[in-house]
């Protein structure tokens, strides 16, 4: 089986272990508008077939080219390219991250209420990145709105918005 051919601005969004249905569904929609390769890593925290992520994703789920893995490791095995990660608990800014260029990048969040694993922030120290937050009384963004960030500043650093 031949690996399924890359979208053409290159950017796949990955999300491990996601647990809300909407945010999932809201993201899927959102991949879809944006020709962008969604994988998801189990355990999820709902059924594929929830009514949540198919409201959030409307009619638009036959349009969401979607990949679902059943771990880490085999997201890896299957997913050969450079990867940029994002937490609430990185340091660098994502305006700082790799996000521009011609090739191929993968870009990687955690679930709603834990973010990434640690062991895999840990391993990714130095790819790891977060989104401003100006005010002290937030943790951090809904899943879906740090999505729609990274995934538009990319497209617009790889010229892909005009």
């Amino acid at each position: 089986m031949s690996a399924p051919e890359l979208p053409p601005h290159g950017i796949e969004v990955v999300l491990v272990h996601p647990e809300i249905p909407q945010n999932t569904g809201s993201i899927a929609r959102l991949c879809a508008a944006t020709g962008t390769r969604l994988h998801l890593v189990r355990p999820l925290g709902f059924s594929l077939e929830d009514r949540y992520l198919k409201r959030a994703g409307l009619d638009y789920w036959p349009h969401v080219d979607l990949a679902v893995h059943e771990s880490w490791h085999d997201l890896t095995a299957a997913l050969h390219l450079p990867m940029v990660f994002f937490s609430a608990r990185a340091e660098p800014s994502f305006l700082a991250a790799p996000l521009g260029g011609e090739g191929p990048l993968a870009v990687v969040f955690g679930c709603e209420t834990s973010g990434l694993p640690p062991e895999i922030a840990a391993a990714h120290r130095d790819a790891l990145y977060r989104i401003p937050i100006f005010s002290p009384h937030v943790r951090s963004l809904n899943l879906a709105n740090a999505v729609s960030i990274v995934l538009y500043d990319a497209l617009r650093r790889r010229g892909r918005l005009g």
